[in-house]
């Protein structure tokens, strides 16, 4: 149930290499490409505690989507909690040659969560999630792509009514209360991230047009 006018659109993708706007670089990604990856539970820097498995449940479908094998998160989630290590951050401290000889991933995808969740103001309502991501050879420790997306939306009610803007707020906050509104700007920001921003991963070798992307 959406109140209001949801206005969609203002999605910025952004993609940083080395921490700046830099040429896009794929050397690194043509010479140890991988088939194979693995997706560590995000780190989470936003206050919402729902993040990381939201964030999480969301990067096996445009991986899958652009040609990878990608081992099931809920599987490796569990398995590493079971082995010692219970939270994300204990999980990206993981050493590569563990992760080659224990799980046999080609790659490791390691997320951090930047933001998410909703804001409300008096009459309207800002959901945003934003996403940082760098892909890891786990042979060599080499860093084949990094990418930032930040997906956001907003919602207003009542048009010039002031009064049926803020019933449409105060109703905004109270289902949001109950439900992850901020699941589904993370698909759109996951789904950015991977395939859609200036600087995507490339087609895996699954992918019909594995090779078409390359320059």
């Amino acid at each position: 149930m959406k109140h209001g006018l949801r206005l969609v659109g203002l999605s910025v993708c952004i993609t940083l290499l080395c921490g700046c706007a830099a040429p896009r670089d794929y050397t690194q990604y043509y010479e140890h490409f991988p088939q194979s990856i693995l997706v560590i539970p995000p780190l989470n820097e936003s206050t919402d505690i729902r993040a990381t498995y939201s964030v999480l449940s969301t990067m096996t479908r445009p991986l899958a989507e652009r040609g990878y094998y990608v081992f099931p998160v809920a599987v490796v989630d569990q398995f590493l909690q079971e082995n010692g290590l219970p939270t994300p951050g204990e999980m990206h401290q993981i050493p590569l040659d563990k992760v080659d000889r224990i799980i046999g991933a080609d790659a490791v995808l390691y997320v951090t969560i930047n933001d998410y969740g909703t804001k409300y103001l008096v009459v309207d309502s800002s959901t945003q999630v934003s996403l940082t991501a760098r892909l890891v050879d786990v042979k060599t420790g080499i860093q084949l792509w990094s990418g930032h997306a930040v997906y956001s939306e907003s919602s207003s009610g009542g048009g010039n009514n002031i009064i049926a803007a803020m019933i449409a707020a105060a109703l905004n906050q109270v289902i949001a209360d109950t439900t992850d509104q901020a699941h589904s700007a993370a698909e759109e920001a996951s789904a950015q991230l991977i395939s859609r921003s200036g600087h995507p991963m490339l087609n895996g070798p699954y992918h019909p047009e594995f090779k078409a992307d390359w320059k």
